[in-house]
């Protein structure tokens, strides 16, 4: 039996609507239907009561829907009943779901859709309440994303109780209910292996997961926040995020990939957290600022406590005197092939810099630059600037067999 693959919902449309022989492929051999407002612009000039008609007209034609895909960006509100139906109508057979338009009233979606066969699940814009873990079972979900999504913290738990088989987990911007003064949440899952938060701000954050390996945290504010894990975790990123307590040791043996940006650490108590990575390959430490940028942290430290590393990003600042990355010792990046470097505020001893860490990397292949460049410079700025292009050429002229690049903004 043949698979009809079609990119859109906007090409079955105009299809059906001029070829009998394309009725009847999509009715009995469509898998997939996507309606996206970004892919189809005319589905924002309709009325929200003229697309739902369009839209149960198309789904009602197909037969053993896998794929159903409703992105649409100021849509407004769908009727809750016309919703049920699509979703009654396909729950049977379906297997990933996309779905960000809101409904009046909310639709249980968990409710509709549990106990089926769906691997994927991916709401947005809606209500999630009273779930039932022994009722609201997916036993086939492996990636679940919620996102501007209204939820109470034992609900959360809950619905990562009902998702045995749990193997992504997507949080953005949740408005999550919780009951007692504190503002805290705690998740469990023995199999969940990548995690991404966004937009999220809690006081305490405590995540238990003994199957974990990629973990992203951005644009949150956190009090507290807790790894709990068997050392599987392989990739750490954190991005513009506020928190004053952050725990992740017990899971950083495996550590492959640390990647920090926007970020203030006290890094004495960062280091001793990630200092077991001895199987670390790259590190980024980008606008990150230390409150205890006194302590020094320098590329000995970093040559010894990560020998596999061969992927080093760093931003340079000096500040009062002290330079964030200093250059003490004497042991060599022996790895390192790729090489990044930026500055915030560029000045004369950013030149030196660079030619000090091309030294220490024997082995490089490959260097970029980034920088900020304003819009309106000075004079002296100006100089600094062509100063620094001078004395990269000149430096780069020693090192013929590395390839440069740059990127300014």
């Amino acid at each position: 039996m043949c698979c009809l693959l079609i990119s859109s919902a906007r090409d079955v449309v105009i299809a059906s609507a001029t070829c009998r022989k394309w009725r009847e492929a999509y009715r009995k051999h469509l898998h997939t239907l996507a309606f996206n407002s970004n892919d189809w612009p005319a589905y924002c000039d309709i009325s929200p009561i003229l697309l739902e008609i369009l839209i149960t007209r198309t789904i009602f034609q197909t037969t053993g829907l896998q794929g159903l895909s409703i992105l649409m960006d100021d849509a407004g509100e769908f009727t809750a009943s016309t919703v049920i139906a699509w979703l009654m109508y396909t729950r049977e057979t379906l297997r990933r779901l996309f779905y960000n338009v809101p409904t009046s009233p909310n639709v249980n979606i968990l409710a509709i859709c549990g106990r089926q066969k769906l691997e994927i699940l991916a709401v947005a814009h809606n209500s999630v309440t009273g779930v039932e873990p022994n009722f609201q079972r997916f036993p086939c979900l492996k990636s679940l994303s919620l996102s501007h999504v209204s939820i109470s913290a034992l609900d959360l738990s809950l619905l990562l109780t009902a998702c045995p088989k749990l193997e992504s987990l997507e949080l953005v911007d949740p408005e999550i209910a919780i009951s007692d003064a504190q503002v805290t949440v705690e998740l469990s899952s023995p199999t969940l292996k990548n995690i991404y938060v966004e937009a999220i701000s809690l006081d305490k954050f405590i995540l238990e997961t003994d199957s974990i390996e990629h973990l992203h945290l951005r644009d949150c504010a956190l009090e507290v926040f807790e790894l709990i894990g068997k050392g599987t975790l392989k990739y750490f990123k954190i991005d513009d995020v506020s928190v004053i307590h952050l725990d992740i040791a017990e899971t950083v043996d495996n550590l492959e990939v640390i990647d920090v940006s926007s970020f203030t650490i006290i890094w004495t108590k960062f280091y001793q957290m990630i200092s077991r990575s001895s199987k670390l390959r790259k590190l980024r430490l980008w606008d990150v600022t230390f409150d205890d940028y006194d302590e020094g942290i320098d590329l000995e430290t970093i040559a010894v406590c990560f020998p596999q590393l061969n992927h080093l990003s760093l931003c340079y600042e000096l500040r009062d005197g002290l330079m964030h990355y200093g250059l003490q010792g004497s042991s060599n990046l022996e790895n390192v092939t790729v090489l990044e470097l930026g500055w915030t505020v560029i000045n004369d001893f950013f030149s030196h810099w660079v030619e000090e860490l091309l030294k220490r990397c024997p082995n490089l292949k490959k260097i970029i630059i980034f920088g900020v460049i304003s819009e309106a410079k000075s004079h002296e700025e100006c100089q600094i600037l062509a100063k620094f292009t001078s004395s990269i050429v000149r430096l780069m002229r020693k090192y013929m067999h590395v390839e440069v690049q740059f990127e300014y903004e």
